[in-house]
Protein backbone atom coordinates (compact mmCIF):
# COMPACT_ATOMS: atom_id res chain seq x y z
CA UNK A 1 0.00 0.00 0.00
CA UNK A 2 1.30 3.28 -1.03
CA UNK A 3 1.93 5.97 1.89
CA UNK A 4 -0.52 9.26 2.28
CA UNK A 5 1.85 12.30 1.18
CA UNK A 6 1.08 16.13 2.43
CA UNK A 7 2.90 18.50 0.89
CA UNK A 8 2.63 21.55 2.49
CA UNK A 9 4.00 25.33 1.08
CA UNK A 10 4.11 24.46 -2.56
CA UNK A 11 5.61 27.02 -4.46
CA UNK A 12 3.98 26.34 -8.03
CA UNK A 13 3.84 22.90 -7.89
CA UNK A 14 6.72 21.49 -9.58
CA UNK A 15 7.77 19.40 -6.41
CA UNK A 16 4.41 17.52 -6.29
CA UNK A 17 4.31 17.26 -10.11
CA UNK A 18 7.75 15.55 -10.04
CA UNK A 19 6.65 13.19 -7.20
CA UNK A 20 3.97 12.38 -8.57
CA UNK A 21 4.90 11.81 -12.19
CA UNK A 22 8.26 9.16 -9.86
CA UNK A 23 5.44 7.46 -8.27
CA UNK A 24 3.39 7.26 -11.62
CA UNK A 25 0.63 8.44 -9.69
CA UNK A 26 -0.89 10.89 -7.41
CA UNK A 27 -3.72 9.31 -5.36
CA UNK A 28 -2.47 9.00 -2.03
CA UNK A 29 -0.94 12.52 -2.14
CA UNK A 30 -2.23 15.94 -1.19
CA UNK A 31 -0.33 18.81 -2.70
CA UNK A 32 -1.15 22.21 -0.71
CA UNK A 33 0.10 25.76 -1.22
CA UNK A 34 -0.69 29.17 0.82
CA UNK A 35 -1.50 31.35 -2.22
CA UNK A 36 -4.96 31.00 -3.92
CA UNK A 37 -5.59 29.88 -7.49
CA UNK A 38 -5.68 33.50 -8.55
CA UNK A 39 -2.28 34.34 -6.66
CA UNK A 40 -0.59 30.97 -8.08
CA UNK A 41 -1.48 32.13 -11.88
CA UNK A 42 -0.40 35.15 -11.13
CA UNK A 43 2.87 34.51 -9.25
CA UNK A 44 4.12 31.47 -11.36
CA UNK A 45 4.46 30.51 -15.17
CA UNK A 46 3.88 27.02 -15.06
CA UNK A 47 1.90 26.66 -11.93
CA UNK A 48 -1.16 26.00 -13.87
CA UNK A 49 0.46 23.12 -15.77
CA UNK A 50 1.93 21.56 -12.85
CA UNK A 51 -1.44 21.58 -11.23
CA UNK A 52 -3.14 20.15 -14.15
CA UNK A 53 -0.66 17.32 -14.48
CA UNK A 54 -1.14 16.67 -10.96
CA UNK A 55 -5.03 16.29 -11.24
CA UNK A 56 -4.51 13.87 -13.88
CA UNK A 57 -2.75 11.84 -11.92
CA UNK A 58 -5.21 12.11 -9.16
CA UNK A 59 -3.13 14.30 -6.74
CA UNK A 60 -5.50 16.18 -4.49
CA UNK A 61 -4.32 19.71 -4.71
CA UNK A 62 -5.75 22.73 -1.95
CA UNK A 63 -4.94 26.14 -2.06
CA UNK A 64 -4.85 28.38 1.08
CA UNK A 65 -3.48 26.13 3.63
CA UNK A 66 -1.59 27.70 5.99
CA UNK A 67 1.10 25.24 7.66
CA UNK A 68 0.18 26.48 10.66
CA UNK A 69 -3.34 25.95 11.28
CA UNK A 70 -3.87 22.89 8.77
CA UNK A 71 -4.78 20.05 10.95
CA UNK A 72 -7.62 22.22 11.65
CA UNK A 73 -8.57 22.69 7.56
CA UNK A 74 -11.64 21.21 6.50
CA UNK A 75 -10.45 19.16 3.81
CA UNK A 76 -7.58 17.82 6.37
CA UNK A 77 -8.62 17.56 9.75
CA UNK A 78 -9.91 14.36 9.21
CA UNK A 79 -7.20 12.45 7.50
CA UNK A 80 -3.65 10.89 8.62
CA UNK A 81 -0.31 11.16 6.38
CA UNK A 82 2.44 8.51 6.91
CA UNK A 83 4.85 11.62 5.27
CA UNK A 84 4.15 14.88 5.52
CA UNK A 85 6.85 17.35 3.70
CA UNK A 86 7.86 20.80 3.38
CA UNK A 87 10.64 22.31 1.50
CA UNK A 88 12.25 25.62 2.57
CA UNK A 89 9.89 27.01 4.67
CA UNK A 90 10.20 30.92 5.25
CA UNK A 91 8.21 33.22 6.49
CA UNK A 92 8.35 35.73 3.94
CA UNK A 93 11.15 38.55 2.88
CA UNK A 94 11.28 41.56 5.50
CA UNK A 95 13.45 45.01 5.40
CA UNK A 96 16.08 43.52 7.36
CA UNK A 97 18.61 40.77 6.77
CA UNK A 98 17.71 37.15 7.07
CA UNK A 99 20.60 36.93 9.60
CA UNK A 100 18.49 39.26 11.99
CA UNK A 101 17.49 37.68 15.22
CA UNK A 102 14.00 39.38 14.54
CA UNK A 103 13.65 37.41 10.59
CA UNK A 104 15.18 34.48 12.60
CA UNK A 105 12.46 34.22 14.75
CA UNK A 106 10.05 34.77 12.44
CA UNK A 107 10.95 31.64 10.79
CA UNK A 108 11.09 29.82 13.66
CA UNK A 109 7.87 30.68 14.08
CA UNK A 110 6.46 29.29 10.67
CA UNK A 111 8.65 25.87 11.11
CA UNK A 112 7.29 25.71 15.05
CA UNK A 113 3.63 26.12 13.77
CA UNK A 114 3.98 23.53 11.48
CA UNK A 115 5.36 21.04 13.28
CA UNK A 116 2.96 21.71 15.71
CA UNK A 117 0.60 20.52 13.33
CA UNK A 118 2.18 18.10 11.47
CA UNK A 119 2.46 16.16 14.61
CA UNK A 120 -1.65 15.87 14.89
CA UNK A 121 -2.17 14.78 11.33
CA UNK A 122 0.69 11.85 11.81
CA UNK A 123 -0.33 7.99 11.00
CA UNK A 124 1.83 6.07 14.33
CA UNK A 125 4.77 5.58 11.90
CA UNK A 126 4.58 8.31 10.04
CA UNK A 127 7.42 11.27 9.54
CA UNK A 128 7.62 14.81 9.17
CA UNK A 129 10.37 16.08 6.55
CA UNK A 130 10.81 19.41 6.59
CA UNK A 131 13.98 20.82 3.80
CA UNK A 132 16.13 23.82 4.43
CA UNK A 133 19.41 25.25 4.04
CA UNK A 134 22.17 24.63 6.84
CA UNK A 135 24.64 27.03 6.56
CA UNK A 136 24.62 30.38 8.20
CA UNK A 137 22.25 31.88 9.48
CA UNK A 138 19.58 29.21 8.63
CA UNK A 139 21.60 26.60 11.34
CA UNK A 140 20.19 29.50 13.79
CA UNK A 141 16.56 28.26 13.39
CA UNK A 142 17.29 24.68 15.35
CA UNK A 143 14.76 22.70 13.56
CA UNK A 144 15.90 19.76 15.76
CA UNK A 145 15.08 21.66 19.20
CA UNK A 146 11.83 22.67 17.62
CA UNK A 147 10.95 19.80 16.77
CA UNK A 148 11.77 18.27 20.15
CA UNK A 149 9.78 21.03 21.83
CA UNK A 150 6.56 19.44 20.14
CA UNK A 151 7.23 15.48 20.54
CA UNK A 152 9.63 14.76 17.48
CA UNK A 153 12.82 13.45 17.55
CA UNK A 154 15.08 13.18 14.67
CA UNK A 155 15.64 9.77 12.58
CA UNK A 156 17.36 10.85 9.56
CA UNK A 157 19.48 14.19 8.67
CA UNK A 158 20.23 13.63 4.30
CA UNK A 159 21.51 15.94 2.35
CA UNK A 160 19.39 17.58 -0.21
CA UNK A 161 20.19 17.50 -4.14
CA UNK A 162 17.65 18.99 -6.43
CA UNK A 163 18.58 16.83 -9.26
CA UNK A 164 17.33 14.32 -7.61
CA UNK A 165 14.21 15.98 -8.02
CA UNK A 166 13.96 16.19 -12.01
CA UNK A 167 11.88 19.20 -12.93
CA UNK A 168 11.57 20.67 -9.24
CA UNK A 169 12.15 24.46 -9.54
CA UNK A 170 12.69 25.85 -5.85
CA UNK A 171 10.76 29.39 -6.22
CA UNK A 172 11.18 32.48 -3.81
CA UNK A 173 7.53 33.12 -3.60
CA UNK A 174 7.17 36.44 -2.73
CA UNK A 175 8.37 39.84 -4.10
CA UNK A 176 8.82 40.79 -7.77
CA UNK A 177 11.19 37.91 -8.19
CA UNK A 178 8.96 35.29 -6.70
CA UNK A 179 9.01 32.69 -9.68
CA UNK A 180 12.92 32.72 -9.36
CA UNK A 181 14.92 29.79 -7.77
CA UNK A 182 16.93 30.95 -5.20
CA UNK A 183 20.63 28.94 -4.81
CA UNK A 184 19.78 25.40 -2.22
CA UNK A 185 23.42 24.40 -1.59
CA UNK A 186 24.40 23.10 1.67
CA UNK A 187 20.65 21.79 2.14
CA UNK A 188 19.70 19.16 4.03
CA UNK A 189 16.42 17.09 5.18
CA UNK A 190 15.46 16.33 8.20
CA UNK A 191 13.18 13.71 8.71
CA UNK A 192 11.35 13.49 12.09
CA UNK A 193 9.15 11.10 13.83
CA UNK A 194 7.24 10.81 16.95
CA UNK A 195 9.07 9.85 19.87
CA UNK A 196 7.62 7.17 21.95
Amino acid sequence: QQSKILLVGEGDFSFAACLATSLGSGVNMVATSLDSKVMLNYKYNDAMANVSRLEELGCTVIDEVDCCTMSQHPKLKSNLFDRIVFNFPHAGFFFARESTTYVIDLHKNVVKGFLRNAVEMLTENGEVHITHKTAHPYKMWESEKLANEVGLGLLDKIAFYYWDYPGYKNKRGECQHCDKSFPIVESSTYKFKIMN
